[in-house]
This record gives C-alpha cells, structure tokens and sequence, in this order.
C-alpha cells in the first residue's frame, strides 16, 4: 500500500508556515537594529533566574519566557530598534562610512535576531495559553515596527549614500549593502511620494482581497451524501469517522483529506467523479473574480516599481531571475515527461475499462496510479511501520548526518528547555572540535504545539565587528507519537522522509559560513533554500540508510529487508510522471495570470488543461481556479519553486552522491561548497562551483526513466 496524503488544506498550511517562518527568519533582519547592552542584559538577567541549568554557551536564545517577560522585551526590542535607526538616520551624507552605518547594522542584526525569536517560537511551542499569546502578539508588534522602518525615508538615504561610495570591504559586504538598497526600494522608497501612497493603498487591498479568498474556501462547508455501497473500497475507519445524516447516509465534506481519500481509494467511479467535480466547483464565480481583481492589483503594484508585471517582480529576487526562464523550465520538464506520462495514462486507461465504456478522466488519476502501484509494488506500509521505532531512526539520522559532514553531536544534559520531551544537542566540527552551534529537538505530540514538521532559525552564525564567530541555533518541531501502549513510538514512512528532510535543514542552518547574519542559514535565496534538505532526502532512500535506521520494534537487530530496499527506491520515481505534468499545469496557470493582463482564468484552464495533460479535459462545470490558493498567498508567481527545487536537488544527487553516498569527501565539499556560503552568493555560482558545470534538468528527467512502469 502507498500512504496517501492531502492537497489543498496542507498546501494552505505550509503556505501559512512559510509566511510565518518568513517572518520568523527575516521579519526583522534588514533594518531591525538594537543596543548590544540590551541583548547582554536580557541574556544575563535570564541566566540569573536559570543557573539552575546549564548554560548553553554563545547561545542568547531565550527560552522559557513569561509572558510578562515577552511583552516587556518587544517593547525594549522595539524601542531600542528606533534609537538606532534615528542615529543611523542623523549620519550627515558626507559623513557616512562602512563603520558608522553598514557596520553597527549588520553586527546588530547578528546578536539581536535571537532575542526577537525568543519572543516569537513560544508561540509554536509553549504549553502556557497566555505565553502563546503574548508571543502572537509579540510578533505582530515587532512586525508592525519593522513594517514602518522598511519605510524610512531618512535612513534609505543614508544607506543609498554609503552604497553611492563604492567603498567595499569584500564581495560579500557588497551583496549585504546592495540587498538592504534593494529592500528599501522595493517598498517605494525610490519612487514619488505619490506613487508610494498608491503602493500602499494597493498592497492594503492585495492583502485584503488574498484574504478574502482563503476565507471563502475555508467558510465553504459543502457535503455530499453517499451510501456505504458508493463508497465502496474506503477502509472502515474512515467510514467510523464520517458523520452520517438522518437516512442513514454518510457525509463527506469538501476538505482535501476526505476528498483525497475518496479519489484515491473509492472503487465506485461515479462517486469520484462526483466529488471531484463538487470540489472543484466550491466558491466559483466568487473566487474566480477575487482572483482577476487580485491580480490586476498585483500588476499594477509592480508597474509603480518599474516591473512590466508581477511575475516579472516576483521572480527578479529568485534563483529562477525571470518568468522567461520559468516557462522554458517548466515546458522542458512537462515535453521531457511527456512519453512516459502517455505510457502511464495508457495502463490506467487499460486498467479503468474494467467500469465499461466509461471515458478515463482526471478524477480517476489518483485511483488508478495507486492500482498501479499496488500491482507493481509488494509495500505494506502499515507493517513497514513497525520497522521504524523514533529513537532508533533519530540514531540513524544522528550517523548519517556527522559521518557524511564531518560534525559530532553531544546531547546536553540539563540545558533549559520547555517541556520534558524535549532535548538539545551541541554541533561541533568533528577534525578542528570548533564548536558550530546548537539544535533543540521537539517531535512529540502535544495538543497546544505547532502541527506540522518545521525548523525555525534561533540564532544565526556570523561574525561580529571583533571577527568571532557566533554560534548557530535551530528547532526542529513535529508531531511524533513517543509511545503507544508502552511501546516506542512508531514512525510512518513520510514522517521519516520528512525528518531527513527537516534535518538538513538543520545541518544547512548550522554548517553556514557566511560572514552576514543576513545570508546565514536559512536566510537564502527562497527558490534555493529547500535545495539543500532534498539533496538530503535522498539518502532515505538508500540501502545503507535504511539499514541504519530500521529495525523491527521487537527486536531492532531485524532491519528492513533488502528487496523491500529497492522496492522503495523505484516505487518513489515510479508512476509519477502524469501526476507531475498535473503540478506543472498549475505552475504554468500561475506564471501565466501573473505574466499578463485580462486573462480569463477560466477560459485559460480549459485551454493548458488538455494541452499539458495528454488531452484529458478540465472537469465541466469545474473552476479551479477559484480553489487554488498556492497563487493568491504564499507562492503567487512563483508555484514553479517546489519542482525547480527537486530538480537541481536530483542533479546534485545524482551527480556527486549517487555512486557511494556515504562518501565523506564528497559530504564535506557539499558543505563548504553549498551550506557554507548560504545567501552570500549567488545560488547559480555556489552550485555551478559544487558542480562543475551549471546545473541541468537531465537527471532528474533520467531518475523518471529508470524507474518507470
């Protein structure tokens, strides 16, 4: 069995969490300057009241906070962030030099951004109500604040007058001065008066309509009735968890967890299609006209910038550069997958005669992949489960990651932390013994934590005016079962792929070497960032790896089997090229409606759908578009990243690890090479130099090939 997940409600919370991490990794990074006897002075009044527990050194992280404790730091955090802007800003012009501007800014940067985290990740994590609460609202104030320095005029001048000098001390403290211009111009600070005041009345109203759309979507509460028999196939437990209404029948609402199930595992093919065209169907005309007017807001939002559209503003700060190079991406993709998706549509076509003459259509993709797959792979998923205890695949991890990157891990006994699950470990380089950084690990269920699997920076690593290193810090949340009925917790299949994945994160955030707190860690390119942590990915799937980490929970001496090994590895690849072409068309929607103007968003569904996807139509009667949010938050412009990111990752992979990816040498270039420069080069040159060669799509297209049906 294949585990089956959902679309469109965790495609709105990871847009969510991106926004919020955003916020968390840069909310207040470019311009957010506070006093260095404030971060001192929280610090050691914090450690006073902790002495208790061991000290983490380098670490200004702090935890545990009340939220009193919250309320009066964003207050000092927000007011000691003025006093150092209005000094930046009184700089006479034919004053300014690298040490009384650009230096105190990024120095700040690197010693406070731990202090405003440590107003702002209780909020995912405490188990105090209040505290959560005073985090939220810490966040929204501090954002607020950093809102209305990005606007400041008289300091833009002061930057913009630095920047006119041309006196740079390195490369990278050129990119650092040339982003803090660019960001200040990207909120009008370059244009008229006037043209500002339009710009913020647009982005008000942006906000406001995106918003609105979400909020359509989530208040629709449309259901569908249908017996036991039209329902046919879903396991009883689901069934258990539907309400049923007074004939007896059962009630399937239009969320993507129960229309996902229903699409995938339904054996009634009227029912499917039933409900993926309810699905699609859900705030129609209403959402259709939010989004036009959304975007015809959005291009006019660029155009008083200096952009020809939105697209063209979105994408000038990401890897990609311009949407030319977007659609040439995703069509090389979609053309080079095209015979194996024809190949694909075949066998299901074949395969959905057994209903009679009833034409394939879109709703029946997800059922008959997921035959394909039970045919060709021998994978029980739920007994696979048993063969990953938490502890034991966290060991593995723990191996894996030090041998391939030269690092060592310490558990920390005793260091401060906010409930008992949760533990935090040093980073040290494993040849000099310099100490990295630290990471906190919080993965068991608690009611009141954040849902999802995630990594927020604490602290950034950077160097200060005196050239010393400051330690990096990182939090790893999930959800994990810790134990059932006495018994180790049990990790699905996806929740190991996500820990290696999230752990890269990890290991990216701690191994950056970049001199700006700016462009360490996380804080890179936004079309780059999940590069890193899918090369890693990888690694699960490979028989070494799976080795490492499984064992079967009575006895952890009985890794999983080798053919079960290689049956994981091509059932990843397999029959996933029509589903692939299926999130290109998407992307290409988005590109399109943010690349022109007067698009009928529903004529030109009905145009890319057959076109990209062999010729099967849109559903009638169906509007996606008006049930899409990837475009309106989170990812407007720029849906194109996930594929682009799993590409250049395949290539890396490919290319450098594949042969023998327990290879320290080459374990050890990735880290200097990729995870050291973070944000202070170009993404094209840091993988280019990795490389040897700029990277290409062709792996990745062949990893399709080789596995294929």
């Amino acid at each position: 069995m294949t585990e089956s997940q959902g679309t469109a409600d965790k495609m709105a919370t990871e847009h969510k969490r991106d926004r919020r991490n955003v916020l968390a990794l840069t909310g207040a990074a470019a311009l957010l300057a506070l006093a260095v006897n404030l971060a001192i002075s929280v610090f050691n009044s914090h450690k006073k009241k902790t002495k208790k527990n061991k000290d983490l050194p380098g670490s200004n992280v702090c935890v545990n906070l009340s939220a009193s404790e919250i309320r009066r730091l964003a207050d000092r955090i927000i007011a000691n962030s003025k006093s150092v802007h209005d000094r930046v800003a009184s700089v006479p012009l034919d004053k300014v030099t690298y040490k009384n501007v650009v230096s105190p800014l990024a120095e700040l940067e690197a010693r406070h951004f731990p202090l405003m985290q440590s107003c702002l990740f209780a909020k995912l994590v405490s188990t105090s109500d209040d505290v959560r609460k005073a985090s939220a609202e810490a966040e929204r104030r501090i954002d607020g604040h950093v809102l209305m320095c990005s606007k400041r005029e008289d300091v833009y001048r002061v930057i913009k007058a630095i920047a006119a000098r041309g006196e740079w001390m390195n490369a990278e403290a050129k990119h650092y001065i040339q982003s803090l211009v660019r960001d200040f111009e990207r909120n009008g600070l370059s244009i008229t008066v006037t043209k500002r005041e339009e710009m913020h009345r647009l982005r008000a109203q942006i906000d406001e309509l995106s918003l609105q759309y979400i909020k359509n979507l989530n208040d629709d509460s449309t259901f569908l009735l249908f017996s036991e028999a039209e329902l046919a196939g879903l396991p009883p437990d689901f069934l258990k968890g539907l309400d049923t209404a007074e004939n007896g029948k059962f009630k399937v609402i239009l969320r993507s967890n129960y229309v996902a199930a229903v699409l995938e595992l339904c054996q009634v093919g009227t029912t499917r299609k039933m409900v993926a065209v309810a699905y699609g169907k859900r705030c129609g005309e209403v959402n259709v006209a939010v989004l036009e007017n959304l975007v015809k807001l959005r291009h006019k939002y660029a155009r008083l910038l200096g952009y020809s559209n939105y697209a063209d503003y979105a994408v000038d700060l990401r890897m990609a550069k311009t949407p030319s190079k977007v659609f040439e991406f995703l069509e090389d993709i979609s053309v080079n997958l095209t015979n194996l998706a024809n190949k694909e549509l075949n066998m299901m076509k074949d395969l959905k005669k057994e209903e009679g003459d009833i034409p394939f259509g879109i709703e029946d993709l997800l059922y008959y992949a997921k035959r394909v797959e039970e045919q060709k792979f021998d994978l029980d998923f739920g007994a696979l489960k048993q063969y990953f205890p938490v502890n034991l695949v966290l060991s593995g991890v723990f191996k894996i990651f030090q041998d391939l990157f030269g690092l060592r891990f310490e558990e920390i006994a005793d260091a401060e932390v906010w409930h008992d699950d949760v533990c935090v470990f040093s980073v040290f380089d494993l040849s000099s013994g310099e100490l990295l950084g630290y990471f906190y690990l919080d993965l068991y269920t608690r009611e009141e934590k954040y849902g999802n699997t995630c990594v927020v920076a604490l602290q950034n690593g950077a160097l200060s005016v005196d050239g010393a290193r400051q330690v990096a810090v990182a939090l790893l949340i999930s959800q994990f079962e810790k134990d059932v009925g006495g018994h180790p917790g049990l990790l699905r299949f996806s929740e190991v792929v996500n820990l290696f994945h999230e752990f890269g994160h990890v290991v990216q955030h701690i191994c950056n070497r970049a001199t700006f707190a700016r462009f360490s860690g996380l804080r890179v390119d936004p079309d780059f960032v999940e590069i890193p942590a899918q090369v890693l990915e990888n690694l699960c799937y490979e028989g070494f790896a799976l080795k490492l980490i499984s064992g079967f929970h009575q006895d952890i001496t009985k890794p999983i089997k080798d053919e079960t090994c290689r049956s994981l590895k091509r059932w990843r690849h397999s029959f996933s090229a029509l589903k692939l072409k299926q999130e290109i068309l998407y992307c290409l929607f988005d590109q399109i409606i943010h690349s022109a103007d007067n698009i009928d968003v529903v004529e030109l569904f009905k145009h890319l759908h057959p076109k990209v996807m062999l010729g099967l139509p849109v559903l009638e009667g169906t509007n996606p578009a008006s049930c899409f949010p990837r475009s309106v938050i989170g990812y407007e412009a720029a849906c194109y990243s996930r594929i682009w990111s799993e590409v250049f990752a395949a290539d890396i992979f490919a290319s450098k690890f594949r042969g023998d990816p327990s290879n320290q040498y080459v374990g050890m270039q990735f880290r200097n090479k990729v995870l050291g420069p973070g944000g202070a080069k170009e993404p094209v040159e840091v993988l280019s130099d990795f490389l040897g060669r700029e990277p290409s799509i062709q792996a990745f297209i062949e990893s399709k090939a080789e596995y294929s049906v």
